[in-house]
């Protein structure tokens, strides 16, 4: 191999991101000097974040056109010249949208041994596991009995979230954009119920599922659903602000939501960012696995394969069209 393919950003959309915004291009393969790994990317996840950053708009900084993608990776080490790492080792670290990726010791993470298939690092035991675990788990804390609300509830964190919810025996409401998805929550991912945003009446359908208020808002879209379920809060509810997948695709934000409900609920709004609990990634980790090996906590992995094919199946996220956690199977 002598060539690493990559995707760049080609130019920025103004609304949803079409393939054509992106390109694939040939570089030379890395050379690697001391302390640093060669890497050959296995798995690519594609997040909502990543529309955020092309926009500029992110914590993590911006992309420009003529820059290489960013993105979390599991890659398999190829050559390495640090101690801590060798050859064949898998590897956790941002090796970003492309095949071949050169690391220093300490931007890697090894994969745990235990996390079966190896997917499962950037899924259900990894970034979007976390955030689930840590909004649901450690900031909400919820209760038996809790009346939870997820919208995304297929997305990765969603369908993380809400099994974790039915885990502590909450009652969890889920929003989704088809009828499928609605299907796949309730008969696969255990939710009590889904509302189809864009055939049913949100609001109705909340009042409906949601008589006594909502206890938990695990909020992954931000916008106008925002604004709706923070009228049908219940009494001390807790709001997750997490996501603004409503608004990606949008020159500006949504604005709201208004305080007066959230007063009278006397809620409590917590912002997420999932980069805080890193260090606690090994006791969110040690906390899922018996759920994954015992079958209550798992996860749809909507996989795309070949770097090539990375760009459709981020634009296919970013419409709404993928069916579980969007990955890329890089390595054939």
């Amino acid at each position: 191999m002598t060539q690493n393919r990559q995707v760049h950003l080609k130019s920025t959309p103004e609304n949803n991101p079409e393939p054509g915004n992106f390109e694939v291009v040939s570089t030379p393969m890395p050379d690697i000097s001391d302390g640093e790994v060669l890497c050959k990317t296995e798995y690519l996840s594609l997040d909502p974040y990543m529309r955020s950053q092309i926009a500029g708009r992110h914590m993590s900084g911006s992309i420009q056109p003529g820059d290489l993608m960013r993105g979390e990776t599991i890659s398999t080490v190829v050559e390495s010249r640090h101690a801590d790492f060798a050859a064949g080792d898998i590897v956790r670290g941002f090796g970003n949208w492309q095949e071949y990726s050169v690391h220093s010791a300490n931007e890697l993470s090894a994969q745990p041994k235990e996390i079966s298939p190896p997917s499962y690092g950037l899924s259900v035991l990894g970034m979007p596991g976390l955030t689930a675990y840590a909004g649901l788990v450690w900031t909400a804390k919820p209760k038996a009995g809790d009346v939870v609300v997820i919208p995304a509830a297929t997305g990765g964190v969603g369908s993380t979230a809400g099994q974790l919810a039915k885990i502590h025996g909450c009652t969890v409401i889920g929003i989704a954009g088809s009828d499928v998805k609605c299907d796949y929550a309730v008969k696969e991912l255990g939710y009590d119920a889904c509302i189809n945003r864009k055939t049913e009446n949100l609001a109705e359908k909340l009042t409906e599922y949601c008589p006594d208020g909502i206890d938990i808002y695990f909020d992954l879209v931000g916008g106008e659903t925002l604004n709706l379920v923070c009228t049908k809060l219940a009494l001390n509810a807790r709001v997750i602000l997490c996501g603004l997948m409503e608004d990606y695709n949008k020159p500006t934000r949504t604005p709201g939501p208004l305080p007066g409900p959230i007063i009278g609920a006397r809620a409590t709004l917590s912002g997420l960012v999932v980069y805080d609990f890193e260090p606690r990634r090994g006791e969110f980790i040690e906390a899922c696995l018996p759920y994954v090996n015992d079958g209550r906590l798992s996860m749809r992995e909507d996989m795309a394969h070949g770097i090539d094919a990375a760009p459709e199946a981020f634009c296919r996220l970013m419409r709404g069209e993928n069916q579980g956690k969007a990955m890329v199977k890089v390595s054939s």
